[in-house]
């Protein structure tokens, strides 16, 4: 096995242009546990972990580019208050020694049904920035996952960083697992409030083939809150329309029986989920709204 490791990152896309086969390197929290039980033996590994630039992240008005070897430590870190969504999802990433290591990139290079991070991702509209010796182009991140543990990448790409759009409402995370740390999502979801354009976003994690939004969902509750002026007057929304939001992100999914979970308990607790962040992603909205002008926040919404 070659060991490529480039000093920076235009020697780093030199090298993938040269060997299209050879497999990055980031943090290495998927690739070296593939290697250690023989489920992978590439020719060459791109060891990205001396690329500076990688590692760095700024904000502006508009939101947040992340180097794509950012750690999830800094998401609970300096970037929560940016990215509550993305914060949420990094508290439940293995544990500590892990969330040092793993980033968000090789969440993305990976590509795995359950990486936590994507349902956040898709909840937040983040789009992600891939390079080559040919140029550089940004992809939505619903367009991004392509199939199982497979992604838009071309053979001569490499992720360079991850767009966030500034958190303008509340966001939430939730994952269902057979305890509370170190522990692969049997189902997660995402939701995020977008209040200047009044619409909603999701994401959808372990229970597809590929992380998903719930569309139908979405379209639905933007439906719900405008007819009935939600946004406005700060009103719960009622249970039977949380029930259908979650009914409709049950829908959504496509998930298999494993050893992890069925089929049927991933509907459920999506359903379950959807509905939760709906409740808390709604009523910390409305205790934003009851700061800003005095009036009392609206209750839960089931």
């Amino acid at each position: 096995m070659d060991f490529l490791r480039p000093a920076g990152w235009a020697d780093a896309l030199a090298a993938k242009a040269a060997h299209p086969d050879a497999v990055p390197l980031a943090g290495g929290t998927d690739l070296m546990v593939d290697l250690n039980f023989g489920r992978r033996r590439p020719d060459r590994v791109l060891d990205l972990g001396r690329i500076r630039e990688l590692y760095a992240w700024e904000t502006s008005a508009d939101g947040v580019r992340l180097g794509a070897s950012v750690p999830f430590r800094d998401f609970v870190g300096p970037l929560r208050a940016h990215l509550p969504g993305l914060a949420r999802a990094a508290h439940t990433v293995g544990s500590p020694q892990i969330r040092n290591r793993g980033s968000v990139g090789g969440n993305l290079g990976t590509a795995s049904p359950a990486g936590d991070a994507h349902p956040a991702l898709l909840a937040a509209g983040a789009r992600v920035e891939v390079a080559s010796v040919r140029g550089t182009r940004l992809i939505p991140v619903e367009e991004f996952y392509t199939g199982p543990k497979r992604n838009a990448l071309a053979a001569d790409e490499l992720i360079r960083a991850v767009h966030v759009d500034a958190a303008r409402g509340p966001q939430e995370f939730a994952k269902v697992g057979p305890r509370n740390a170190m522990v692969i999502a049997v189902c997660a979801f995402a939701l995020a409030l977008h209040p200047h354009t009044r619409g909603v976003r999701t994401g959808i994690g372990s229970a597809a083939p590929t992380p998903v939004r719930a569309r139908a969902a979405e379209e639905f509750l933007t439906g719900v809150l405008a007819e009935g002026g939600h946004w406005d007057n700060g009103r719960p929304v009622p249970p039977s329309a949380a029930r259908r939001f979650g009914e409709l992100a049950a829908a959504a999914c496509a998930p298999l029986d494993d050893v992890r979970g069925t089929a049927a308990y991933r509907r459920h607790a999506v359903a379950v989920l959807a509905r939760r962040t709906l409740d808390w992603t709604w009523t910390a909205h409305t205790a934003r709204g009851a700061r800003g002008n005095g009036r009392e926040g609206g209750a839960p919404c089931a």
